[in-house]
C-alpha cells in the first residue's frame, strides 16, 4: 500500500505523496496519477505531487494534472506541500524546493502558508481572438505555467467552462495550450477570478498561478496594486503581492490557508487496473 496526504488550498485538492526514501513502486507515475485523481473511482483530485530528495534544495517534487500530464507549477499545490513538508519535518519553516519552473520558496505559519513564486514571463497584452463568432480581448502570461487572462463586467454568470475550453484549446496557443482565467475588479485592492485548468480540463474550485496572473495582468492595466485580495470560487480569499521593478512583474507572492485533510494508504486496485 502507497502511503498519502490529501490536502486542499482554497478548493484545490491534492494528493500528496512523501517518496523522499525513494521507496515508491507504483508503476508509470503519470498512469498512476490519472487514476487516483479520478472522482468516484479513486481518491479523487486536482492534481498528484509526490516529494523527493534534492541536492539543490530542501527537496523537489513531481507535479502531475489529474489527467496525468505533467505540470510544470501549481500555486495552491505549492502552499500545500510547504506545510506538509514543514509538519514531517522534511524542510524548516522558511523553505525552498524544485519544480520544472525552477526554485519555489515559501515560508508556514501555522495553516498559513506564504509562496514565493518564479518570476513570470512579460505580459502580452490585448490579444484580439474569437470564439463562437465572440470577440475576446485578452492578456497572456506565464506565471509557471500559461495564463490567458479575460475581463469581465459579470463574473457570476459568465459562461466559464465553455468558454475557457475553447480559449484553452483555441489554436493561438498552440501546442502547449493554456489556462484560461475571467477577472471581474471589484476595487484597487480586490478582484474575482474564475479559472478553467489545463490539464484537468475543467473549471476549478481555485488556481494559484492563475490568481497570480489575474493580479498581475490587472495591475498592468493599471486597475489594481499590490496587495491584491482574490475571491475564488471556493469562496475563499488568498492574498496576491508584488512589485513593478524595470517594467517587470517580481517577488512575487501568493498567500493563504491550507487545509490538510486526511492522511490514507492506496491499496493497489485504487491505481492498477
Amino acid at each position: 500500500m502507497i502511503e498519502f496526504y490529501k490536502m486542499s488550498g482554497s478548493g484545490n485538492d491534492f494528493i500528496i505523496i512523501d517518496n523522499m526514501d525513494l521507496s515508491l513502486d507504483a508503476g508509470d507515475l503519470s498512469e498512476l496519477a490519472g487514476k487516483i485523481c479520478q472522482r468516484k473511482f479513486s481518491v479523487g483530485a486536482d492534481g498528484l505531487v509526490i516529494i523527493e530528495p534534492s541536492e539543490t534544495a530542501d527537496f523537489k517534487w513531481r507535479f502531475f494534472n489529474s489527467d496525468g500530464s505533467i505540470a510544470e507549477m501549481c500555486g495552491n499545490a505549492a502552499r500545500c506541500v510547504a506545510r506538509l513538508a514543514y509538519m514531517k519535518g522534511i524542510a524548516p519553516k522558511e523553505m525552498s524546493w524544485e519544480t520544472i519552473a525552477g526554485i519555489i520558496s515559501a515560508e508556514v505559519n501555522d495553516d498559513v502558508v506564504k509562496a514565493k513564486l518564479t518570476a513570470p514571463s512579460p505580459i502580452e497584452s490585448e490579444i484580439k481572438i474569437e470564439v463562437d463568432g465572440q470577440k475576446f480581448i485578452m492578456d497572456r502570461v506565464d506565471t509557471g505555467v500559461p495564463h490567458a487572462v479575460v475581463f469581465v463586467d459579470d463574473l457570476e454568470n459568465h459562461d466559464v467552462v465553455n468558454y475557457g475550453r475553447k480559449i484553452r484549446f483555441h489554436e493561438y496557443f498552440a501546442p502547449r495550450g493554456t489556462n484560461a482565467d475571467f477577472v471581474q475588479v471589484i476595487d484597487r485592492n480586490k478582484i474575482k477570478v474564475r479559472t478553467y485548468e489545463r490539464g484537468v480540463e475543467d473549471e476549478t474550485l481555485a488556481c494559484g498561478t492563475g490568481i497570480v496572473a489575474a493580479a498581475i495582468t490587472a495591475a498592468q492595466r493599471d486597475l489594481v496594486e499590490s496587495p491584491v485580495d482574490v475571491l475564488v470560487q471556493s469562496g475563499e480569499t488568498l492574498r496576491v503581492y508584488f512589485e513593478n521593478k524595470d517594467g517587470l512583474w517580481r517577488d512575487i507572492y501568493l498567500e493563504g490557508t491550507v487545509k490538510m485533510v486526511y492522511q490514507g494508504s492506496l491499496f493497489e486496485e485504487a491505481y492498477k487496473s
